[in-house]
């Protein structure tokens, strides 16, 4: 009977077979060939046995067969592509693995787990090749479009457990830190001709990396967790960053391997390369290229240089822009604070570390020098919104050539002086120009003194200096007197050196910025590169399961709660072994009667769970320092300590936030903790208590952590809602740092809900939850100061329709009740920060995106651009109008403004949000005589473009009556201001 019976499907864990037990332990490989008699004889045989249902023996003894034929010298190879080890391929991938790779752990093995595994490293071996690649490509895609089709539901649950196998064979294939290497060994031993070698490495390069692996697994993966989350794991493959990290691990290992002599096979390297990049993962790639060459130790330098030289024009720029982003988030820690020009001395040591980097890489590359001057020249460069150290690393690293440092020097001081760069742009852009200009004065003084004596006193340096004093801005005259007073120091006499008498000049941040010139580092060694310690070269086999999505219930909840051990008695504590406890008695036992013992209460909410090991006693407490509750967030495992920790952050970081030092030393820690966390257990309010946990940190440490949010939000690798979330943190911290918490409590959850809705009118709680409309605190936020700049006019033009003044009976009110309405004055502590921290980062990065990757990005998108420019809004009205810094943020987010007319012309959202931020900006400025001499072409160019969208808005939806609402509402302010000052309008213009 048992011969009877045919085994069609079994399971088995594919991830608990390692990679090296599969490809690397030949000597088990060997010892299995041995054991199995080799009965075939031709590869026709061979091709016959596999397509004629073959038993376990008779397929082994062809695995047998084709892998010695790989191993020596022969007339056929399976490696090598061709007709017979195409059709061998394709029948071991279409028919061999879904017979035999899931039952060679039962009894037909004849052996042990051990030896099953070398026969399945047997059929690993006979895969590893450019046609076996395709071949399960190929077969992949074959049962992706199976699977999809509603028909033939068998077939289809068959073709889900053939994915997952595929992918598990797939992934044992290419898991090799030095499979590239062993490929290329491959095509260059087995082909003769060099043209073959090239066509097949081409082919070869169109599967790793031109992502026809990477997007079929994740098109599997994808289709097999649709079907059933228990079939198959979590497979790096299908996981970019993954798969990434492992081309840059493998391209720096072959790199390692290779002789300086070999120039095939270095142009090939770099052709693989060169292609990665199209992954769209290129700094993930670039860091475990370099990485890895540097982890070597000896002299990497030659190994780059041999490897970028080889590489197109386009190629290279992409690889040192990579460099520059890599290297302050990899090697350099931040300098933010302001600090005396001591704290340059303490880390000179990384930074010439960088800069020794950055010339092994651009050095006998001449065009790589010019990019990097480039870099620190151009409107876009020069890292905006990057921490000054890496200015100082290419500074450094240019620092041994006198010309192009002067060269950096003259056109930076052309562009800080210049009228249009201090009107338009940016001023995040014009503080790293004003850094750049005084790194680049310090070094070509020291250098060439009479160069930047000359260049002192020539009339670019004057006259832009002129036009810096002569702005409106505040801050383009601060860094204009900054600049000029540094340059003087450094090429006048103290009696005739220039000199401001006003407290700006004597505060930490211009004593850091005139520190500047005395910057002096040198080009150090790559030995003092501080390499990431996460950044270990092991071969990659799969993702850990800490990624794998999660989805807890209550038992599971329970039982995980119970791993972490809870307080530890007294006893515990102090170690010592309790034998007995005596009784002690009292002679005044009459007293007892006195006391009267609480009744036992009817039922212990502990033991409600009818099983009693879902009973968890050892509840966690609610962390008391910042580090508990930074590892109550991070725990992910215990559902009862997150939650706690998470619930109680706000609470928590507003405690601490005035005590000691806590808050401020983890404050980035944090922040990034909430700003990426997922709602793994599906808590209740997790999106809100996650909200207040992010606007206390901000509120805590608004210096340090609104730029800190404004440079996540563009650079961050995050979700569109966790962006949204950052705005939102961003506006409601900017509010209650300006005294309005108690009006926006009910939006954050830190107040109960300011309105009681009639009971009768709402769903019970279990299904108000899920059918009632969710709206942002940004949304909510800006109707409610919609309705507070409408109303007014409105009112206004509601008592001019109903007569002439001398009709209306005017009541006077008693002084007490006026009193009564009048509120009080509060504190704005955000108007001191509010350029800096807030506005000025957000503005100066959106131009500096925009200019990299132009309108394309998902910055673009209408919910999150639609968010953006409301969050701007709220935070400019919070400010207040008395705020000193107004001028400028008016002139950059009206530019920023202006720049979207003919983006959102099919977004009804976008209109909105540009129309409440226009009529934001009118409201806010209180000064219109201002408006009219400083931003008349802003103002006229408003007027045309709202009253072309006046004139195509349709109302009869709530959404176009409240567009035709804000439209009206802003002509209405602007025409106030032309009229009143139409005059001086019109002088400015003719002056144009």
């Amino acid at each position: 009977m048992d011969g009877l019976l045919t085994p069609l499907t079994s399971t088995s864990n594919a991830s608990d077979w390692g990679l090296t037990e599969h490809v690397q332990d030949l000597g088990s490989v060997k010892q299995c060939q041995s054991q199995v008699p080799t009965s075939v004889s031709s590869l026709d045989e061979a091709l016959q046995i596999l397509q004629s249902n073959p038993s376990y023996d008779e397929f082994l003894s062809v695995l047998v067969y084709l892998d010695s034929g790989a191993t020596r010298d022969g007339s056929f190879n399976i490696k090598i592509p061709g007709p017979k080890a195409a059709q061998l391929i394709n029948t071991l991938v279409g028919t061999s693995i879904p017979d035999f790779w899931n039952i060679i752990d039962d009894g037909h093995s004849h052996g042990t787990s051990k030896k099953s595994k070398n026969v399945k490293a047997l059929m690993i071996r006979c895969l590893t090749s450019v046609t076996g690649l395709g071949a399960l490509v190929a077969q992949l895609r074959s049962l992706i479009t199976l699977s999809k089709t509603g028909n033939h539901q068998g077939r289809n649950s068959e073709a889900f457990q053939l994915l997952a196998e595929l992918l598990t064979i797939m992934t044992n294939i290419i898991g090799q830190k030095d499979f590239f290497t062993s490929m290329w060994a491959d095509v260059h031993d087995l082909l003769v001709k060099a043209t073959q070698r090239i066509i097949l490495w081409k082919e070869f390069i169109s599967f790793v990396a031109a992502s026809r692996i990477l997007s079929t697994a994740a098109e599997a993966e994808k289709v097999i967790k649709e079907a059933n989350k228990s079939i198959g794991n979590d497979y790096w493959i299908a996981n970019g960053n993954e798969y990434s990290k492992w081309i840059g691990q493998n391209v720096g290992n072959m790199a390692k391997n290779l002789q300086k002599e070999d120039v095939e096979a270095w142009t090939a390297l770099a052709r693989l390369l060169s292609r990665s990049f199209s992954l769209g993962y290129t700094d993930l790639i670039v860091e475990r290229v370099y990485i890895g060459l540097l982890s070597d130790g000896g002299n990497p330098q030659w190994r780059l240089k041999a490897l970028l030289s080889r590489l197109m024009g386009y190629d290279q720029r992409k690889f040192l822009s990579s460099i520059l982003r890599i290297i302050p988030k990899r090697h350099l820690k931040s300098s933010s604070a302001l600090n005396d020009s001591l704290t340059w001395r303490e880390d000179s040591k990384a930074i010439g570390a960088a800069a020794a980097l950055l010339n092994a890489i651009v050095d006998e590359l001449p065009p790589l020098r010019d990019e990097l001057g480039s870099w620190l020249t151009s409107n876009a460069g020069g890292g905006v919104g990057e921490d000054i150290n890496i200015r100082r690393v290419v500074v450094t690293s240019l620092s041994r050539d006198e010309v192009r440092l002067q060269d950096i020097l003259e056109k930076s001081m052309q562009h800080f002086g210049d009228k249009l760069y201090i009107k338009h742009t940016p001023v995040l852009h014009q503080e790293v120009t004003a850094q750049i200009l005084l790194l680049a004065a310090g070094y070509v003084h020291r250098s060439c003194p009479m160069y930047l004596f000359t260049l002192a006193r020539s009339t670019t340096h004057l006259s832009g200096i002129s036009n810096r004093l002569s702005a409106s801005s505040l801050r383009a005259r601060f860094l204009g007197m900054v600049v000029g007073v540094a340059i003087s120091e450094l090429i006048d006499k103290p009696d005739k050196r220039m000199a401001f008498s006003m407290n700006e000049m004597d505060n930490p941040e211009a004593r850091w910025y005139r520190s500047l010139t005395s910057v002096k580092d040198e080009v150090g060694s790559l030995k003092d590169l501080a390499l990431p310690a996460e950044m270990s070269l092991v071969p990659v086999t799969r993702i850990a399961d800490g990624l794998s999505p999660f989805r807890a219930s209550k038992a599971n909840r329970s039982k995980d709660s119970g791993r972490v051990s809870g307080p530890k008695t007294l006893a515990q504590a102090s170690g010592t072994k309790i034998i007995s406890i005596e009784e002690i008695g009292d002679d005044n036992e009459a007293m007892e009667d006195e006391f009267i013992p609480y009744e036992k209460p009817d039922s212990d909410e502990e033991d409600e769970d009818e099983d009693p090991t879902l009973v968890q006693r050892n509840k966690p407490t609610a962390p008391v320092y910042v580090r508990d509750l930074i590892a109550g967030l991070r725990d992910l495992e215990n559902y009862d300590r997150h939650r706690l920790a998470l619930s109680t952050s706000s609470s928590l970081i507003r405690r601490k936030a005035t005590f000691g030092t806590e808050v401020a030393d983890h404050a980035e820690d944090l922040a990034s903790l909430l700003v990426g966390l997922n709602d793994k257990f599906e808590m209740e309010n997790f999106e809100r208590m996650r909200l207040q946990g992010m606007i206390a940190i901000l509120v805590a440490q608004p210096s340090i952590i609104a730029p800190w949010f404004a440079k996540t939000f563009f650079d961050g690798d995050f979700s569109m809602s966790q962006r949204a979330s950052i705005l939102s943190t961003l506006g409601m911290g900017a509010r209650e740092l300006a005294g309005h918490k108690g009006e926006d409590g009910d939006m954050t959850g830190a107040s109960a809900l300011a309105e009681n809705v009639f009971p009768s009118k709402m769903l019970p709680e279990n299904l108000h939850k899920v059918y009632a409309v969710q709206t942002s605190p940004v949304d909510a936020l800006a109707k409610r100061l919609e309705r507070t700049m409408i109303e007014p006019m409105a009112l206004e033009a509601a008592d001019k329709l109903s007569g002439p003044n001398a009709l209306k009976v005017r009541t006077f009110s008693a002084r007490m009740e006026i009193e009564k309405k009048r509120k009080k004055p509060i504190a704005n502590v955000l108007a001191k920060m509010v350029a800096q921290s807030f506005i000025f980062p957000l503005t100066g990065r959106w131009w500096t995106h925009l200019q990299a990757y132009g309108n394309t990005n998902v910055h673009f998108s209408p919910f999150l651009l639609t968010t953006y420019l409301k969050t701007l809004s709220i935070i400019l009205h919070a400010s207040g109008a008395s705020t000193l810094s107004l001028p400028q943020m008016t002139s950059e987010f009206w530019d920023l403004l202006l720049s979207l007319r003919s983006h959102p012309a099919n977004d009804p959202a976008v209109v909105e949000a540009l129309l409440f931020a226009l009529l934001t900006l009118l409201e806010i400025n209180e000064d219109k005589r201002r408006l009219a001499q400083e931003q008349s072409k802003e103002l006229l160019e408003t007027q045309e473009w709202v009253e072309q969208v006046f004139g195509k808005l349709r109302g009869g939806d709530e959404e176009g009556e409240r567009s035709r609402m804000l439209a009206a509402s802003v002509l209405m302010k602007i025409r106030e201001v032309v009229e009143k000052y139409q005059r001086l309008l019109l002088g400015d213009m003719v002056d144009l």
